[in-house]
């Protein structure tokens, strides 16, 4: 795994584990709020791939040459 992917995932881990901790009785919420938002910064930027194109997320559907996909887009 290259050492950007591995930051992120650890990062990512980190803040899921801090959220259930959070959730549980007797937490010390305290700890949560001076922590969560230093965890949070320090999430880095996610690897290229990591997530779909900006396309996707418009609800454009681009085909690989970003065109209209091959299921009849226009």
């Amino acid at each position: 795994m290259c050492p950007t992917c591995e930051d992120f995932a650890r990062t990512v881990l980190l803040l899921g584990q801090l959220a259930l901790y959070a959730d549980m009785a007797g937490a010390d919420l305290d700890f949560v709020d001076a922590v969560s938002p230093s965890l949070a910064v320090s999430l880095p930027e996610p690897p290229p791939g990591m997530f779909p194109d900006d396309d996707y997320d418009n609800g454009l559907d681009n085909g690989p040459d970003g065109g209209p996909s091959d299921r009849g887009d226009v």
